[in-house]
């Protein structure tokens, strides 16, 4: 069963893609603060069926959310307390796979403000092959600083300016604080990190249609990229944590205008709660099986 959410309604809660500087008045519950400040991580282990060079390949994704203290200008994490400190939900997710005999190993971080700010304060991300590796920051400043590396002709080493519109990278923050608030309609967006590394397209706004409604006991978050010939699904809970049980991301795989589009799928498998920087033990080898990561 489907059920179409109120466009017009979310419309007018979404990203203000004219006054980028807007702040929300971001009330946390207790039930949130509860939850995200405990001293421990939420960490979703995924089964990964993932597109590649025109076919599917198995392997895992790992989502890894946790509140931590931001220094505002040098954009890292800090030790210390400090007043000017700003609180984000940070999520690490990484993925795995195999293609034919050599490994992937793909990680993409963002750090979403707490503060009621309406971009990510920094996202970065990094894909490890055997042909070699590419890392892009972002960082928000006045606009949208990037700094891109690549072992690819063409790619090198690039640093770029956009204006601020709303990013991928940081849906996943934001539906896991304010879903409410996730655009919809038709806007610009800069796409995920991992989308425009994978298939060489340059960093620039695309045109996206943002949708938000339910299926069977999930809230569904979708975005559609015509001109990339992209689609990103993102089931979530309706409920608060509004936890992510799966996500489907179709486009051409392949190079060439006759790529097929194929549909990478991710499935929850095990999640737990853990302050997990201190279980770095060899004792503590068996929290894996929780997380049924191979």
């Amino acid at each position: 069963m489907i059920r179409l959410v109120n466009i017009c309604l979310f419309a007018t809660l979404c990203f203000s893609c004219e006054n980028p500087e807007e702040k929300h008045d971001l009330q946390l519950s207790n039930e949130f603060k509860d939850y995200w400040y405990s001293g421990e991580a939420e960490i979703t282990s995924y089964n990964l069926e993932q597109a590649r060079y025109g076919e599917i390949r198995e392997g895992e994704a790992v989502l890894i959310y946790v509140t931590e203290d931001f220094l505002p200008q040098e954009q890292v994490k800090t030790w210390n307390k400090n007043e000017k400190n700003i609180s984000v939900l940070k999520l690490n997710s990484t993925k795995n796979f195999l293609t034919g005999i050599y490994p992937y190993s793909i990680m993409q971080s963002s750090f979403f403000p707490l503060n009621g700010e309406t971009h990510a304060l920094k996202i970065s991300a990094s894909v490890q092959e055997w042909c070699g590796q590419a890392y892009t920051q972002l960082n928000n400043r006045e606009n949208f600083n990037i700094s891109s590396h690549s072992y690819f002709e063409g790619e090198a080493d690039k640093q770029m300016e956009i204006e601020k519109i709303p990013l991928e990278n940081e849906i996943w923050n934001q539906l896991r604080i304010t879903p409410d608030q996730l655009p919809t309609g038709n806007f610009k967006m800069l796409p995920s990190f991992e989308y425009l590394r994978l298939s060489h397209k340059p960093f620039k706004a695309y045109s996206v249609m943002g949708e938000y409604y339910t299926v069977d006991e999930l809230d569904v978050y979708q975005l559609t990229y015509p001109e990339l010939k992209r689609e990103l699904k993102i089931y979530f809970s309706r409920k608060f944590p509004f936890s992510i049980e799966k996500w489907e991301e179709s486009y051409p795989s392949g190079f060439g205008e006759n790529a097929e589009i194929l549909t990478t799928k991710a499935v929850k498998k095990q999640r737990i709660k853990s302050d997990y920087w201190n279980k770095n033990s060899n004792k503590n080898l068996p929290l894996r099986d929780k997380l049924d990561l191979r």
